[in-house]
């Protein structure tokens, strides 16, 4: 093997293993929580050394933040699809809306973990200080938000409340799906998009 092949090999490997590592300690995460993981742990079901996990990542933080933000990226480039297609600025803001809360009602123990455990990114002001994907996807979504107020089919409020009221209600969906009622795929989709279309109608000028 040449030289820029076995370069390649390894960095194929990295890649692979380090893909080894998240999607572990996404299942001991999900299994566990933040508090029952441990880097230990997350050795002992891969079958590597923690002094070799490290190498990766630094701590169970690190390891959250990289899940996390493999959600956010996902779900950035979602918003800028739905962006790119559409014509109406509320259409692409209810599809985004939407997607969110299909995710979570798919998958809510991933859902609970990125939204409902400790943050990895602190407050809002710290979040948009810093570069991540999950900085953009706010800033992303807070644009289609301006954009449907700025073409004057939303009401004239605070950008930063409407992405709250938004967000809270996905939040409260996929909580009562995780923790008091388990709705059926028919069920979702009909109060996924209830909710949003009742939302967007309530803010809608």
């Amino acid at each position: 093997m040449d030289f820029m092949g076995a370069i390649e090999k390894r960095a194929k490997h990295k890649k692979e293993f380090r893909r080894e590592i998240l999607d572990a300690a996404r299942d001991i995460f999900i299994s566990d929580g933040y508090d029952g993981f441990s880097m230990r742990k997350l050795a002992g079901k891969i079958d590597y050394s923690p002094t070799t996990i490290y190498l990766y990542f630094k701590n169970k933080d690190d390891l959250l933040f990289a899940i996390c933000e493999e959600f956010f990226e996902q779900f950035s480039a979602q918003l800028n699809n739905i962006r790119s297609v559409s014509q109406d600025p509320v259409e692409t803001l209810r599809q985004g809306c939407l997607y969110l809360m299909n995710f979570g009602l798919q998958n809510p123990n991933q859902y609970k973990l990125i939204f409902f455990t400790k943050s990895v990114y602190g407050s809002r002001e710290e979040l948009v200080e810093k570069e991540s994907m999950a900085r953009n996807t706010y800033l992303v979504f807070k644009e289609i938000v301006q954009d449907c107020i700025n073409a004057g089919k939303l009401q004239e409020i605070d950008v930063d409340v409407i992405v709250d009221i938004l967000a809270i209600a996905s939040h409260g969906v996929i909580a009562k799906n995780i923790y008091c009622v388990k709705f059926s795929k028919e069920r979702s989709d009909i109060v996924a998009h209830t909710l949003v279309d009742v939302l967007l109608r309530g803010l809608q000028k």
